[in-house]
């Protein structure tokens, strides 16, 4: 090869290499949430994460595929006291993919529910010591129909779930597994089961909109992300009974100017602080909302009782680019996520 054309080629493959790199140091950087997200499948409203390895370390819980239901139970009571297990879509059925699935939240690393219109997929990720094999056995054992291609849906249904046990979640009808990014799928629909399958092995629409506000929570042990359609229907005043409505109206108006938003994320992050984060349309809109979400965040909860600092004592409401952020301290006991991820919710009015 003439010298030239060999310093080229060299050149080249220096760039690939350099530009792979970049990729992976990109894909090995971002935090397991934030790629879950990602991988979720187009048109989400609503994703509900849990962090159960996280969540097993704080409450100083040492399971495995081995352990007892009862160590397991004790676990999720612990996590449930600690308001670190609601976001989950799989609690009541854990005990029982503890002794016939290969899987449950005692060996899981985390667990991703996403809700659209469309349907509803849970994601689980597990660890390298779970072999998949070993699940899509179990799964030929408990009666799920095995698809011809490894990639394709295990159909159960409700009957099957029925004949398993009655504590099995709907979400567990139809299984999916993606070998290659070791994860579990389940749905209660075949078809977006499927759908799913594809957007976490990069194919098809993904989750888009969201990577503020999920980027902004880092690692949080569980957390709650809304679309701001979904949030604005779903955290509305307009659940609330017409006393409280009209304290609403009157509490926004004294407040000052608030706008809608195109993402909402409410997060327990590991430290024992709440983090809340609303993505807006620009830095000036966020530098507003920042200002009248503050007074609302401390004042009375109309359609909830009470006030908010009877939940939690804010540390501080900063706007951040078209980011709005807030650091809340819950009281003791609180339970800061089920309480705020329901409406309705005065400082998440749009």
């Amino acid at each position: 090869m003439p010298r030239r054309l060999w310093i080229v080629a060299a050149l080249v493959v220096a760039l690939v290499v350099a530009a792979g790199g970049f990729v992976w140091w990109r894909h090995d950087d971002r935090t397991s949430f934030a790629w879950a997200v990602d991988h979720a499948p187009g048109g989400v409203q609503r994703l509900s994460w849990t962090d159960w390895r996280a969540v097993r370390a704080q409450e100083g819980a040492d399971l495995s595929e081995r352990s007892s239901v009862a160590d397991v139970r004790r676990f999720l009571g612990r996590a449930y006291n600690g308001d670190l297990s609601s976001a989950s879509a799989l609690v009541t059925s854990a005990p029982v993919l503890q002794q016939r699935f290969g899987f449950s939240p005692a060996t899981a690393d985390w667990e991703l529910f996403s809700q659209s219109y469309q349907g509803a997929v849970v994601m689980l990720h597990l660890p390298s010591s779970v072999d998949l094999d070993d699940v899509a056995g179990d799964l030929r054992e408990l009666g799920y129909v095995e698809p011809s291609d490894p990639d394709g849906v295990w159909k159960g249904g409700e009957d099957l779930l029925a004949r398993i046990d009655t504590r099995l979640s709907g979400e567990l009808q139809y299984v999916a597994l993606d070998r290659a990014d070791s994860l579990v799928l389940t749905s209660d629909s075949a078809a977006f089961l499927g759908v799913a399958s594809d957007a976490a092995r990069g194919h098809g629409a993904h989750a888009e909109g969201l990577d503020g506000v999920v980027d902004d929570a880092g690692e949080p042990l569980s957390s709650a992300v809304y679309s701001g359609d979904y949030a604005c229907a779903a955290l509305a005043m307009a659940h609330a009974g017409p006393s409280d409505r009209a304290q609403a109206r009157q509490l926004v108006s004294a407040a000052g100017e608030v706008n809608p938003y195109s993402a909402l994320a409410m997060s327990d992050e590991p430290d024992g602080t709440f983090r809340v984060a609303f993505q807006f349309d620009g830095d000036d809109v966020a530098r507003t909302n920042a200002d009248t979400r503050a007074v609302l965040a401390r004042g009375p909860a109309p359609g909830q009782g009470g006030t908010f600092d009877d939940r939690f004592r804010v540390t501080s409401v900063t706007a951040r680019g078209s980011l709005v952020v807030m650091r809340l301290a819950p009281r003791p006991d609180a339970s800061v996520l089920s309480d705020l991820s329901t409406g309705p919710l005065l400082f998440a009015t749009c």
